[in-house]
């Protein structure tokens, strides 16, 4: 048995990090003795050529693939293309879209053979086994099929109560390289379960209420493995790290015992953080902490079910800024109950925060599948103007109240974007001048290398225009750089010199690579750490 597990498609814009669900899959299913690949669409350019010739060499009889919201329409469309090539190939999707989304997906979809409800290392397992064998689909917990033009629902998976018999995530199948080539973290998580009730979030209906915690010796042994990869940042991917003072403490004693040296960052509530805590997570390690602040209105705040006020927002902070822990703050516009007052109230609020050392930044509100907000938007008085999904990625206004429109929220975000716009532009200008600071100077720099990398990556370049027959050997780093800039500056709108400079500290960061054999030079992106 084989199962070919797919990320799909994901805007480089959105940050994205190796796709960790995936490999807690394949991690399972590797523990279940079934042959698994992971193809990721988010650092791969997608090809249904390439596609094609996977499946003709892999033979997978089961396809899984995850999506949330924004992705689900790419996620089907390469199912589409696995039923082209293969229509004996059985599919299986996953994640919280289709989850909160599945009568409506399946009957839309006649491509889709499964959805996996909910958590699915064991649902994915028992799905291969028994499609290898008796296919009798009902015996299969959590899972969502059509039998002739039934959409039929097996009973509900429980949540695994013990996280640390879930196998290591089997990043060995990820790309990870390409992830470190882009400058994203890798993350890891520490516990499952959400006890908060946001009306606009689905954590608590997709992992549970109750939270759920691994072993501090085995989050700190991840930890330590992921240090070695050499990525400028590890991510604790929680949904709130700091929910349980015992376990987070016992998390950074494990770091400190252990003496190790490492940046991380985390997501935390404004209302579950204190001076020790901070300090404790300061001293293993953390550099930044992540809050969802959402709105600066106390009845929004009230509305919404967050349960925190402005006051612990400021409070927090402030803590932040006195142990040494950059906060980042996220805030939400178009709530219910949202108006031009509020959203002045919010952008003004956000301002003074900066001066206290808060980096934010703004998103509207997008009603996923499965959220209060959407389920009951008759209540919340607002407006959902489509359900396309792929506008739900929180950057451009999908809904509307009474008194704002989609013009006001988008205005907002753009104007933000635009700031942040010039902000490049004027630290490309002080460069000019030799008055950019260092850091300033690195920011800028580092972000064109991302973008060029992406492109290079996107477009196939290296694979097809870093190789070609030499007569010089051997050949000098330099030398081989220099070549390589002529073959491929054509393809992209970046100077030579820029070329020349992100290649050269793609290779000093061990994620590009050549090599001159046998007359051959061949350029490669390293994968696979």
């Amino acid at each position: 048995m084989k199962c070919l597990l797919i990320n799909p498609f994901y805007p480089i814009s959105e940050t994205p990090s190796p796709p960790l669900g995936l490999a807690y899959l394949a991690a399972a299913l590797e523990a279940a003795g079934i042959g698994v690949k992971i193809l990721d669409l988010v650092v791969y350019p997608y090809s249904q050529k390439k596609l094609e010739a996977l499946l003709n060499h892999f033979k997978p009889q089961l396809v899984g693939i995850t999506a949330v919201t924004m992705t689900v329409e790419n996620a089907l469309n390469v199912i589409t293309d696995i039923k082209r090539i293969n229509p004996e190939i059985l599919s299986v999707m996953g994640g919280p879209h289709v989850t909160f989304c599945a009568r409506q997906t399946l009957a839309e979809n006649p491509e889709l053979d499964f959805i996996a409800l909910g958590e699915g290392e064991n649902t994915i397992v028992e799905l291969s086994r028994e499609a290898e064998g008796r296919r009798n689909w009902d015996t299969v917990k959590g899972i969502a099929f059509r039998r002739d033009s039934e959409i039929c629902f097996t009973p509900d998976r429980e949540f695994i109560q013990d996280l640390d018999t879930l196998p290591t995530p089997a990043r060995h199948l990820l790309p990870l390289g390409r992830y470190r080539a882009l400058g994203m973290p890798v993350s890891l998580t520490t516990s499952r379960g959400c006890p908060f009730k946001c009306i606009f979030c689905v954590g608590r209906k997709m992992v549970g209420a109750k939270v759920r915690y691994r072993n501090p010796q085995h989050v700190v042994n991840e930890m330590e493995y992921l240090n070695t990869l050499n990525f400028h940042q590890i991510n604790i991917a929680d949904d709130l790290f700091t929910a349980n003072k015992t376990h987070c403490v016992a998390v950074c004693d494990e770091i400190l015992d252990r003496n190790l040296q490492m940046k991380w960052t985390s997501f935390a509530r404004v209302d579950t953080v204190s001076e020790e805590i901070l300090s404790r997570m300061k001293a293993a390690g953390c550099t930044a902490v992540s809050f969802g602040i959402e709105s600066a209105n106390p009845e929004i705040l009230k509305t919404i079910k967050k349960g925190i006020t402005p006051r612990q927002v400021v409070d927090a902070v402030d803590i932040c800024h006195r142990v040494g822990v950059t906060p980042f703050g996220s805030f939400i516009l178009g709530l219910p109950g949202e108006t031009q007052q509020t959203i002045k109230e919010t952008v003004d609020f956000g301002n003074r925060l900066k001066k206290r050392g808060l980096s934010f930044g703004f998103h509207l509100l997008a009603p996923f599948p499965g959220t209060e907000v959407r389920e009951q938007g008759e209540k919340y008085d607002i407006s959902i103007l489509t359900n396309d999904w792929s506008q739900y990625h929180a950057n451009r206004a999908i809904v509307e109240t009474p008194t704002v429109n989609r013009k006001m929220l988008d205005k907002i975000v753009t104007d933000w974007e635009n700031e942040y716009d010039g902000y490049l532009e004027d630290i490309k200008n002080r460069m000019k001048k030799g008055q950019a600071t260092a850091d300033e100077v690195w920011e800028l720099k580092n972000l064109q290398r991302i973008v060029l990398i992406y492109d290079l990556m996107m477009k196939n370049v290296i694979e097809e225009k870093g190789a070609w027959k030499t007569e010089k050997k051997p050949m000098s780093e330099t030398e081989a750089i220099n070549a390589l800039v002529d073959s491929i500056k054509n393809l992209t709108d970046s100077k030579s010199d820029e070329i020349y400079e992100t290649l050269s500290y793609a290779i000093q960061q061990g994620t590009l690579n050549f090599s001159v054999k046998e007359g051959q030079i061949k350029w490669e992106w390293v994968d696979y750490l």
